[in-house]
């Protein structure tokens, strides 16, 4: 019962005032089924792309944080090429920093600011690690990907 309250409320509040660049919502007749798009940012690699993620909210939210993945694909050293993100606000301490006082629109901006500040010493593809060492050639290949997969 709280779940489905906590969440009405918060994509109501999605709905009304958005954070910049985020949309979010339902997407199927399951409450805890939501999609979102971010904006890729200004001055990114990124920028003019719209990136779709999936959002799983589990039984026990807000104490356990929602599962969420990019179904667009994304060059980035912290997201895999199944979509999932290397972020501590998505998992349960003591290895995560989630806390029932965050929400998804903290977390969709979570995702949005390590779009724009890749995490170079925590990355989850080992093979994206030319972002520390050659950065040109990062902000080459994540732009090639965006024009490929997030462009409308």
């Amino acid at each position: 019962m709280q779940r489905a309250s906590r969440l009405k409320r918060e994509l109501s509040l999605l709905a009304t005032e958005p954070p910049p660049g985020i949309t979010c919502w339902q997407e199927a007749p399951q409450l805890g089924q939501l999609r979102a798009q971010i904006l890729g940012g200004v001055d990114t690699p990124y920028e003019k792309g719209i990136f779709t993620l999936e959002i799983v909210v589990p039984e026990r939210y807000p104490f356990e944080p929602p599962k969420i993945r990019f179904l667009t694909p994304i060059y980035h050293p912290n997201i895999d090429s199944a979509g999932r993100i290397c972020l501590d606000v998505l998992k349960l301490p003591p290895k995560g920093a989630w806390r029932p006082s965050l929400n998804i629109s903290t977390l969709l901006t979570s995702i949005q600011l390590l779009m724009a500040e890749p995490n170079p010493d925590d990355p989850l593809m080992a093979d994206i690690v030319e972002f520390k060492h050659n950065k040109q050639q990062f902000l080459l290949s994540a732009r090639k990907w965006t024009e490929q997969h997030a462009r409308q």
